[in-house]
């Protein structure tokens, strides 16, 4: 038997060195402390107490243990992590300081289907008792975790905020007087052809012109449903005009859409989380009820 570094322990005990004893169905470990020499037990419980807890108790109890570890059978090291009753269901080897404990838990007897399910519901009352008295702990770091977020997004998105509102107003106003623009040209073109009708020719030469401007209007019509794929409809094509000056604007002020708008969807997200963890079932706060008199 050897250890980490290679090197045989001074000594390998037998196993009636250290025993293991079921008392009121808790196990029972007895060892000799090896200052002390004197004959020691450990009740533990397997559920809860961990490899690690376990030999810290055993050092707590014998100042002059220097070293205490636990080996498997085939001498791999078992991690302090690990459940006592996982460690009880095979032999195992006890290192104190040089000396290694060869130890073999006894074989319990298997539960009944009765006492096995209720063995289930003790465990599942402890984890629920774990949740209930941490919960309120971790939602108070989780809520202040999130707040901190917010403010932070909301610090990024100010700049962003006053830029695009900057960007917005220009690119409506260029809009705007594009509209405007174009009923001053149909109001001109209304007039003229008016004008040439009644004072200079007569409707029988007029008439002829005014078709080929329809027909070139309607062209002018399917030559914008074909390169935008929708239909010339005043407030889509108004929409369509002011996103062509924002963008237009936007790469001159160097203002990062792409960036904006993720952090708009982070800001949402983060208000979103917030809102589902200040929610009454979560908190556990009577929720209130709805009046009907507003």
């Amino acid at each position: 038997w050897r250890g980490r570094e290679g090197a045989p322990y001074s000594t390998l005990v037998p196993s009636d060195e250290v025993t293991i004893n079921y008392r009121h169905g808790l196990p029972v470990i007895t060892l000799t402390l090896p200052t002390r020499r004197e004959r020691c037990q450990f009740t533990v419980k397997p559920i809860v107490t961990t490899v690690g807890a376990f030999l810290q108790d055993v050092q707590r109890e014998d100042k002059g243990i220097e070293r205490a570890e636990v080996f498997a059978s085939d001498g791999t090291k078992v991690s302090e992590a690990t459940l006592m009753e996982v460690l009880l269901m095979n032999d195992f080897k006890l290192v104190i300081n040089n000396t290694a404990y060869s130890v073999s838990p006894p074989v319990k007897d298997k539960l009944s289907s009765e006492h096995a399910t209720e063995m289930e519901d003790i465990k599942s009352l402890v984890h629920r008792l774990f949740v209930a008295l941490h919960v309120e702990d971790h939602q108070i770091r989780k809520e202040r975790e999130l707040l901190q977020k917010l403010d932070h997004l909301k610090g990024e998105l100010l700049p962003l905020e006053q830029m695009k509102a900057r960007i917005m107003d220009s690119a409506d106003a260029k809009t705007s007087r594009l509209l405007w623009v174009g009923l001053a040209l149909m109001s001109t073109q209304g007039g003229a052809l008016a004008w040439l009708t009644w004072w200079v020719y007569s409707w029988d030469i007029m008439e002829p012109v005014t078709y080929f401007i329809t027909y070139g209007s309607a062209m002018a019509f399917y030559a914008y449903f074909v390169l935008t794929k929708q239909d010339y409809i005043y407030p889509q094509a108004k929409d369509r005009q002011f996103l062509h000056y924002f963008h237009r604007k936007s790469k001159k002020q160097r203002f990062n859409v792409e960036r904006y708008n993720k952090l708009r969807d982070d800001l949402a997200e983060a208000e979103e989380s917030l809102r589902r963890l200040r929610q009454p079932l979560r908190l556990r706060l009577p929720i209130q009820e709805i009046n009907d008199k507003d």
